[in-house]
């Protein structure tokens, strides 16, 4: 276990228009509840407001993929719980260790006789890990004895075969932890049919029933009644459908998510496992560790860092990060044998809160809804005072209501029809699918973003990489290749060539220098009994490692000879770790490793070629100082090591004063500087110029060399040219710290490479960023990185370098450590956002169509020509066919060339608006042409159901012009619909789904859908009329829209009266 350019303007905006910033004027005045820019660390009250002010049919369904409140008040209580616990047992601890110092006496419980195949069983193991005996682990001989019981080499590890690993798990259980079954089919069906109109249809469809029955006999009286339900029943199975399969992906996403992979020691060997293969009785001990820190504050609820040592405080439990330092633990407990394994048993999955997006859509859905609700009322009430006042006609074309003749059970009978076909209208003007749409296309997107190695962590994190203007990336790792080797090797007597020819050193230089990288690593060799050697560790450990193997070390062998007194483990703060080594001389050597330039700044001497330290004169220093420059300008990592003798009676022999001991870091001797070559990533200045190209800024944020970073920033193309290597486009991290906030906020925009920056400075920029109205995405892998992931709008950690804790602080995790796989998220952000609109433009125009073609037929003649069983229809093509559609478009390269979207951008832009008005006014126009002269346009003036044949063409032109607007609404700004339209093969497949379903609607289930059987040459019209909306899309690009959003013109009319009115 270990812790371990294109030109921009000022804004993101420009200053005239800054709003994610708040600067407009008119913002303040938005007191929307569905106005949240970011749910990333939003206040409960503020998520619980729009909660309550979103016009909602289906609580059940449509908050299914938000923050479950009352769940998260649950696992506070939990975790509050938990932690009273922990501070209980270490308050008996303190009170039994104070009572054993006045006594004389040690209490704890005797050690009981171990189970089956080992020496210690799962109750007591798990007892004294939980409680954190101490007196306990030392009556079994410490952890030495332990490992005996556990049959663990403390050195070697456990054998790892499949008979030890399923005896092990049966002992001592596996490292999983109970989990909420997923929910049923069945479940979904039951949530589906809670929308409160389809209960509505369904009653009005018994009542039909009953009614069609005792009025018009069995044999024509059920039709009505039987048909509304079955298309209510049809609504319910697609809609259920659809979430379950949903569903069933989140549940593989989170599988991956709780997948961790991590490294172990068995048969001597450190390999890589899930945690899953855990077996081991991820509670546990400390059995050797230096300088380790851990944050325990998520199970004790107090934030300082508790640093452990082997004797006095051993226990890790599972759920704390290491803040720093390194160790090795035996594991004690793992699953729901630990403190967190009891937690998250008790918490079910969270389906990781709304989206911005989401929230967006609700207002949106409420204010449709509202429309939608208004029109369905004036419908019923146009339609109920046509038929009292004798204005609706039969089939006959005599009153269906005469005063005093009409029978009541006729009356109930039209009234429950005049009912369903208002009910049904807020079915389809209440776009209860929008808001869920969000969450299709980003599972669809999270889906597909892991085969391009992307882990979304948070369902927000991927919407909103789609409005980034900024990226602020490390470099090793993510623009370089991360495969590192020592190139180059200055000595202070010889430039070495090559760097690993052990011939040109003195054997004792070798010696001492080998030594220091032996005892002074966080890596480890491993050679097998076949001779073959393997390195683990970091690629910078790795390196050195495998140049020193090269130069003759003997890794074990020096490790087993002397002994590591005291650590210093290398963090970004100090860029550099030691170590003090104890020969068995009794001679103590402090050795030294890190940051060149910083390591050479503590050397007053260096190793001649007589292994005799000679004064670091003046000449040297800047002779060395050059060479440094010199690699770093060709990009070489530069890593200097030193050593210098310490007197052995002068390191503390307390353990306290031990781990407190400061290792002297002065007056060193410098043994070598060598360059290690780590070079770019191929495709790395493509995606940076394509992130340039789509607003997107790169910056490189590094601990390295200044002169490394500028380097590599040219070979990337974030810097174009030598001429822009200067202040403050070119700063080192320590330059931009010692600025104001005020003086870092004005330079912040222009730093395209920041050099020898620490984690802090990381942090500094990107809170400067934000300030000044930035989207900012931040990748990180160290421990230290993550309050820059937390406070970045995205956090990017590194899948393979990234420490557990920046991963758990980021919102998404590059599997592959590649920024080319950084620029793919945001290709895929921009994906969900244009993909919603897509879908919002799609709905619209059915909404709108809809809406106006049966309240303008309702008004004028007292009849609607699309009815319930049709408007039910149309819905679930609009609804959930359409988000299935058009939510799944795959990213295409056209995404990235248009500016970043703002968040506070409307969602429905001019051109949207534009095409949405062509498209409904020609659909409104023809099909009311259609309703008012269709009999004598179609020639059916002295044809048998000519009302029936019109309707029909009605009903069959108005879904046919949906499936070829489906096509328009794929490309809204581009004249080409059909690019890559084979490629997304769910459209395809739901456009010929939805031919076929039509065309058995029409011709075969007429008594259920109150259609007719149609001839050719009404089908031919019906696709005519459908077709014309392809011309009529092209025409209607050629339109030219105003820059500023309609939305805004409501906005400043709504500033001014408030202005006014104060």
């Amino acid at each position: 276990m270990s812790g371990g350019q294109g030109q921009f303007n000022n804004s993101p905006r420009g200053e005239d228009k800054d709003v994610e910033a708040g600067t407009s004027s008119f913002t303040e005045y938005e007191e929307s509840p569905f106005d949240i820019t970011s749910t990333k660390n939003a206040p409960v009250e503020r998520l619980r407001r729009w909660r309550q002010a979103a016009l909602v049919l289906n609580a059940s369904r449509r908050f299914r993929y938000t923050l479950d409140l009352k769940r998260e008040e649950d696992k506070k209580r939990m975790l509050r719980k938990m932690r009273a616990h922990a501070q209980a047992i270490r308050a008996a601890h303190l009170f039994k260790a104070a009572a054993s110092r006045v006594n004389g006496i040690i209490t704890s419980s005797p050690p009981s006789p171990g189970g089956g195949d080992f020496g210690i069983g799962q109750e007591q193991i798990v007892s004294i890990s939980r409680d954190q005996n101490i007196g306990a682990l030392q009556e079994l001989g410490g952890v030495k004895g332990l490992s005996g019981l556990l049959k663990t080499n403390l050195e070697k590890g456990i054998h790892g075969d499949d008979d030890d690993i399923s005896k092990r798990k049966s002992a001592f259980g596996s490292n999983t932890y109970p989990q909420k079954k997923g929910r049923s089919f069945w479940r979904f069906v039951w949530e589906a049919s809670q929308d409160l109109t389809l209960i509505i249809l369904i009653v009005a469809a018994a009542a039909s029933l009953a009614l069609g029955i005792k009025t018009e006999g069995i044999e024509k009286g059920w039709y009505d009644g039987i048909s509304i339900a079955f298309a209510v029943l049809l609504v319910i199975v697609v809609t259920a459908t659809s979430d379950y399969r949903q569903s069933l992906q989140f549940q593989n996403l989170n599988e991956e998510k709780r997948n961790i992979r991590l490294e172990v020691t068995r048969d001597g060997r450190r390999v890589e496992i899930s945690i899953y293969d855990i077996v081991v009785p991820a509670d546990g001990v400390l059995v050797a560790g230096h300088s380790l820190a851990v944050d325990e504050s998520s199970m004790t609820g107090e934030s300082k860092i508790v640093h452990k040592n082997s004797t006095k405080n051993p226990f890790l439990m599972s759920g704390c990060k290491v803040a720093d330092g390194h160790g090795t633990m035996l594991v004690t407990g793992v699953g729901v044998n630990t403190e967190w394994g009891l937690l998250m048993a008790s918490v079910s999955e969270d389906n990781g809160g709304e989206t911005p997006l989401q929230v967006r859509l609700n207002g949106v859905a409420t204010f449709i809804g509202i429309v939608g609700l208004t029109v369905a009322g004036v419908v019923l009430f146009v339609l109920v005072v046509r038929y009292f006042t004798g204005h609706t006609k039969g089939a006959n074309g005599a009153p269906q209501f005469v005063g005093g003749h009409t029978k009541f059970d006729h009356v109930l009978d039209d009234l429950v029809k005049i009912i369903t076909v208002a009910v049904t209208i807020v079915v389809v003007a209440v776009p209860e699918g929008l808001p869920l749409a969000v969450t299709l296309t980003l599972a669809y997107s999270m889906r597909k973003m892991m085969a391009d190695k992307a882990l979304v962590r948070r369902l927000s994190a991927c919407e909103t990489m789609g409005s980034a203007t900024t990226i602020c990336s490390d470099k090793t790792g993510t623009l370089t290749l991360n495969e590192m080797t020592v190139v180059e090797c200055y000595t202070g007597f010889q430039k070495m060539d090559p760097p690993d020819s052990s011939s040109k050193l003195p054997p004792p230089f070798t010696s001492i220098l080998v030594e220091g990288i032996a005892h002074n690593t966080t890596g480890s060799v491993f050679r097998s009994e076949s001779g073959e050697v393997q390195v683990s560790g970091s690629p910078t450990e790795r390196a050195i490692l495998n140049w020193a193997i090269k130069l003759g070390m003997d890794f074990d062998a020096l490790r087993s000879e002397s002994s590591a007194v005291h650590f210093f483990p290398f963090n970004s703060e100090q860029k550099r770790g030691g170590v003090a080594v104890k020969s068995p001389d009794s001679t103590v050597h402090v050795h030294w490793k890190g940051a060149a330039e910083i390591v050479l700044g503590s050397c007053t001497h260096y190793m001649d070629e007589n292994e005799s330290p000679v004064d670091m004169s003046g000449d040297k220093m800047a002779e060395l100082k050059n060479a440094i420059n010199d690699m770093a300008a060709r990009s070489l990592r530069c890593v200097a090591i030193a050593f210098r003798n310490f007197e052995a009676d002068k390191i503390p022999t307390d353990e306290d004063q031990l781990s407190r001991w400061v290792l002297p870091e002065d007056e060193l001797v410098l043994l070598a500087i060598v360059g290690i070559k780590d070079p770019c990533r191929p495709g790395v200045k493509n995606s940076v110029l394509l992130c340039q190209k789509a607003g997107v800024k790169v910056r490189m944020v590094t601990g390295d060399n200044i002169q490394t970073a500028k380097a590599i920033a040219l070979e990337c193309g974030i810097l174009a040219s030598d001429s822009d290597a200067s202040e403050p486009n070119l700063i080192e991290g320590k330059v931009f710290r010692a600025y104001s906030e005020a003086e870092r906020d004005r330079i912040c925009e222009e730093i395209s490479v920041m050099g020898r920056s620490s984690p802090n400075d990381k942090l500094l920029l990107v809170q400067s960023l934000k300030r000044k109205g930035h989207v900012v995405a931040v990748t990180g892998d160290g421990t230290n990185d993550a309050p820059a992931l937390h406070e970045a709008d995205i956090g990017l950690s590194m899948g393979i370098q990234g420490t557990e804790v920046a991963k758990e602080k980021s919102d998404i995790i590059i599997l592959d450590d590649n920024f080319e796989s950084v620029v793919k998220v945001v290709r895929w952000g921009r994906s969900v956002y244009a993909n919603i609109q897509k879908f919002i433009q799609f709905q619209l125009t059915v909404n709108v169509a809809a809406l106006v073609i049966n309240v303008v037929a309702a008004i004028s003649s007292g009849d609607v020509p699309l009815t319930a069983v049709q408007l039910l229809w149309v819905n679930l093509i609009m609804d959930t066919l359409g988000a299935l559609a058009l939510a799944t478009e795959p990213p295409t390269d056209h995404l990235m060339d248009r500016d970043p979207v703002g968040r506070r951008e409307p969602l429905i832009t001019n051109i949207m608006w534009r095409n949405l008005f062509v498209q409904a006014m020609y659909q409104v126009t023809v099909l009311l042409v259609l309703n008012f002269r269709g009999i004598s346009i179609l020639n059916l003036d002295h044809k048998p159901n000519a009302e029936r044949v019109k309707n029909t063409v009605i009903f069959n032109a108005f879904v046919i012009c949906q499936i070829f607007n489906e096509f328009n609404a794929r490309k809204p700004d581009e004249f080409n619909i059909f690019q890559g339209v084979l490629r997304n093969h769910l459209f395809v497949g739901i456009i010929c789904i939805t031919i076929v379903l039509q065309v058995v609607i029409v011709e075969f289930l007429g008594t259920f859908a109150s259609t007719i059987k149609l001839d050719w040459e009404m089908w031919l019209i019906c696709i005519g009329i459908g077709s014309i909306s392809w011309p009529l899309a092209v025409i209607g690009k050629c339109i030219p829209v105003p820059e500023t959003p309609v939305s805004q013109y409501f906005r400043i009319n709504r500033w001014r009266r408030n202005s006014s009115g104060t």
